[in-house]
């Protein structure tokens, strides 16, 4: 082993430390940060609908229908805003389209709409790549998307990724738990989670180190689609 893997590898133990402290942090911040969202936007929106009613009720007096209706608008909103889905997600085709610097952010957003339609290992597994993905954003925000470390870093984050929640997405339901081959599609799916979360884990040791030659020359491509053992359809 050279002193650049050994640096590589302490910079890979490093960074998954970091990872496991920051994934419980995570897991708070998303049920606090979608909490207070949602509750600031009811109290704006409620407050809206009652300083319009005040105005108005100004120049014409509203009646007790009037207030009712108020009362009904001022329910509808508040339950449309706590239950709706807030966020617009990117189409996963289009990640192969977003600058370098965007990309793991678009990323770990189509991640998190994904997430409550996977099993349970897997849902572990994403919070664990979204960790990756926010270590990975600043690293390549000096990136030159022309750098060959640039499209292997795009290939895996930008399309294998995707890839692979997509084609396990087409699985049938009762499907999804029944080993074909030996591995369940549920299986195949941590599976190949895990090695996309190790291999952002090593690119951003390498970017880490500036080892951008390494990371441009590592030829470990995981075929997720097309390989024998990815998920599979029934």
């Amino acid at each position: 082993m050279t002193d650049v893997d050994r640096q590589i590898a302490r910079t890979t133990q490093f960074l998954n430390e970091r990872r496991d402290q920051a994934l419980l942090q995570r897991k708070r911040r998303r049920r606090g940060t979608g909490l207070a969202k949602r509750a600031g936007l009811i109290v704006a929106a409620d407050l809206a609908i009652v300083i319009a009613t005040i105005v108005f009720g100004w120049f014409s007096p509203i009646g007790m229908g009037g207030a009712l209706l108020v009362a009904a608008v001022l329910v509808a909103v508040t339950l449309l805003i706590a239950f709706v889905s807030l966020e617009t997600p990117i189409a996963p085709e289009k990640l192969v389209e977003v600058p370098l610097k965007a990309l793991p952010l678009k990323t770990e957003q189509w991640l998190e709409t994904q997430r409550p339609a996977l099993p349970a290992p897997a849902q572990t597994l994403v919070d664990g790549i979204g960790i990756r993905l926010e270590t990975l954003a600043p690293q390549l925000a000096t990136l030159d998307e022309r750098e060959p470390a640039a499209a292997e870093v795009r290939k895996l984050v930008g399309e294998q990724l995707p890839e692979l929640i997509k084609d396990y997405a087409k699985v049938p339901q009762p499907l999804r738990g029944v080993e074909r081959n030996g591995k369940s599609p549920d299986a195949q799916l941590a599976e190949g989670l895990k090695l996309i979360e190790q291999e952002i884990g090593e690119m951003s040791a390498q970017l880490a180190e500036g080892d951008l030659n390494l990371l441009a020359t590592r030829g470990r491509f995981l075929e997720i689609k097309y390989r024998d053992d990815g998920p599979t359809q029934g």
